[in-house]
This record gives C-alpha cells, sequence and structure tokens, in this order.
C-alpha cells in the first residue's frame, strides 16, 4: 500500500517569495506535475542549489499556492494529488508578467555594456519557465507574449564599454581599491595616464560615466567609460568619505554634469514645445506660468551647460530671461550658426 502524507504546515512557513525564486519554484512545479517523483536531494541537485532551499520552496507552495503537494515514501518523492493542478492559474498575474517583460525589453538601453548580458540571462533565468509554463495553458502555445512585440523601447545612441575596463571598474567599486587606466579627454589630443578611487556608475543618455577622486587632482572627477582603456585594479585601498554621494551635491534632471553652483532659470517656450516642457518634471522646484503665446518655466539647477543645450534645441520655440550669462550664450551660439549659415 502506498504510504503518503499531507502537509500541515510549519512555523516558518515563507508568506512572501522573492522575484529571483520565481524560476526555481516554476521548476519544481514542473518536475513534480512531471510524474517523475522528485525529491528534494534530487530538486537541489538538479537546480544547484541546496535541500533547505527546496524544501523552505515547497513549504511556500503548499502554504501559500495551495498546491496539493504530498510526499509518496514508496516512490520516495513528491507529487500533486490534483492531476491537472500548474502553479501559473494563481501564482503569476499580469502585471508580474508585464513588469518582468518590461524590464527585459528595457535592458536594450545597456547593449553596449557587458551589464547587458548579466541582466539579459538573469531575466531569461526568470521568465522562461513562466513563459514555457503559461504557454502550456494557452490555446495557441505557440504565440510568443504579447508584450514582448507591444512594450517597446526606441534603440538610443551609446557607446560602447570595453567589457575588460567594466570588470576592472567593479572590482574597484566592490572592493574600494583605486584603479589606474589611460584616458582620453573630450579635448585631449592623446592618452593620459590617471589614478582614481572609484566611487559611483552612473548612466546618462547611451553612456556609462565612473564618478571618482582623482588622485592626480585631488579632486571628484566624472570620467567617460567609453574612453578609458588599459585599465588595472591596484591593490591599494580607500575609505568613501561620508558626502562621497553624487546626487547629494546635484541634481540629476539634465544629465550627469554638473557645475558647483546652482542658478535660477527662467525660459519661455512656445508652439510644440509647451507640451513636451509640461509635460516633463525638469527640477524639483519647477514653476510653470501662462504668457500670452506660450508658458515660462523657472527652476534652479547646477547644470548650466546642459540648460543651455536644452534651450538650444528647442530652437526658435526657446527664449531664455534669466540668468544673464545664459541669454549671452545663447545669443552667442544664434550669432555663431548665422555666420555658419551665411558661409554656406
Amino acid at each position: 500500500m502506498t504510504e503518503w502524507r499531507v502537509y500541515t504546515g510549519t512555523m516558518n512557513t515563507r508568506k512572501e517569495t522573492p522575484k529571483t525564486a520565481l524560476s526555481r519554484i516554476y521548476f519544481i512545479d514542473r518536475r513534480i506535475a512531471s510524474g517523475a517523483y522528485p525529491n528534494t536531494r534530487q530538486l537541489a541537485q538538479e537546480y544547484e542549489t541546496s535541500p533547505s532551499t527546496i524544501s523552505r520552496d515547497i513549504d511556500f507552495m503548499r502554504a501559500q499556492l495551495d498546491a496539493p503537494i504530498v510526499y509518496d515514501h514508496q516512490r520516495n518523492g513528491y507529487y500533486y494529488t490534483e492531476k491537472t493542478f500548474r502553479l501559473p492559474a494563481g501564482f503569476v498575474g499580469d502585471k508580474d508578467m508585464l513588469a518582468l517583460g518590461m524590464a527585459k525589453t528595457l535592458l536594450s538601453l545597456y547593449r553596449d555594456t557587458p551589464l547587458y548580458e548579466c541582466a539579459r540571462e538573469l531575466l531569461d533565468l526568470i521568465t522562461t519557465p513562466l513563459v514555457a509554463s503559461l504557454r502550456e495553458g494557452a490555446r495557441k502555445p505557440e504565440e510568443t507574449p504579447w508584450y514582448e512585440s507591444r512594450v517597446v523601447v526606441p534603440q538610443v545612441a551609446s557607446a560602447p564599454v570595453s567589457p575588460e575596463v567594466w570588470e576592472v571598474i567593479i572590482h574597484g567599486l566592490r572592493e574600494n581599491r583605486l584603479i589606474t587606466f589611460e584616458y582620453q579627454g573630450a579635448w585631449d589630443e592623446d592618452y593620459r595616464s590617471r589614478r582614481v578611487r572609484p566611487y559611483q556608475l552612473l548612466f546618462d543618455n547611451g553612456a556609462w560615466y565612473l564618478y571618482a577622486h582623482a588622485e592626480d587632482r585631488a579632486a571628484i572627477r566624472i570620467f567617460s567609460i567609453a574612453r578609458m582603456r588599459q585599465a588595472t585594479l591596484t591593490a591599494t585601498t580607500f575609505t568613501l568619505p561620508p558626502d562621497y554621494e553624487y546626487r547629494a551635491y546635484t541634481d540629476s534632471y539634465f544629465g550627469v554634469f554638473a557645475g558647483a553652483q546652482s542658478c535660477r532659470f527662467r525660459v519661455a517656450f512656445y508652439d510644440e514645445a509647451i507640451v513636451w516642457v509640461q509635460d516633463r518634471r525638469w527640477a524639483n522646484d519647477q514653476y510653470i506660468e501662462e504668457i500670452a503665446q506660450g508658458i515660462v518655466i523657472t527652476f534652479s539647477s547646477t547644470q548650466y551647460e546642459k540648460v543651455l543645450e536644452w534651450v538650444l534645441s528647442q530652437g526658435g520655440n526657446a527664449h531664455p530671461f534669466e540668468p544673464p550669462e545664459l541669454v549671452q550664450d545663447w545669443k552667442a551660439a544664434i550669432a555663431s550658426m548665422a555666420a555658419r549659415a551665411e558661409e554656406e
């Protein structure tokens, strides 16, 4: 006679499970539903995890997901008392699948960095078993999930990053170790040797930057990782200062580069630029007022150069009023463009 026992619950059963455990739980679900009668040790070996982790997952599936899992002592493994039971019926909802699907889509922004492959593999690990399980119950299992063709992130111009340089930076950040590299600045004719304390990675408009303390300048600098080469991890360690955090001293609505001083800006926008400006947040203290033919936005920012670039990008639909130096630089840029147009 087959012996079996019904699970009655334990005091330390999880009430929630992390999203990173989804693929493992669906793996357990598929193996049990296959009729192979897997036990805890077999599942742990196949998934390359610990038996205790598998046991907690099974406890969670029983207690929180109502999975009818019992243990057959004669067959030395688990099975479902309800032959048609599968987890997707009550575990993964549309919001979960949409969030994971959109996360995979957003990864395209990082396609030219080593981060892309690692993150994509992790999300594939999570989503593949979910999609496979959902397809089993779908009317047309060969169809791809709807969000893969309906949620799109347009490609942006990006700056490729050397995997070797990336690995050195990651180690330097994780272990608080100085790194050295050859660097060609925006205005440099050739590469120069730099030695820095890496503080943070910054991502802006398709490019990665390293926010670091430059030893030769004894000051904070921002380096484009795409312009680095021959990076080396040193044995010298450092202690992060209390004020190392990039976000502690600058706003980042316009990009990663900022000045030491904050300016008060007033800019008028007209025609099609009105809706574009109104739809976005440009600063925490922004204020928008309507004028006869458009709007005027007032705000503070440390990113003077980026604000100038923003105003110029709107052509004749933008007119800066403050600060005075912004007005002067704007007029100078217009005069330069007009002179070059005449040369043509």
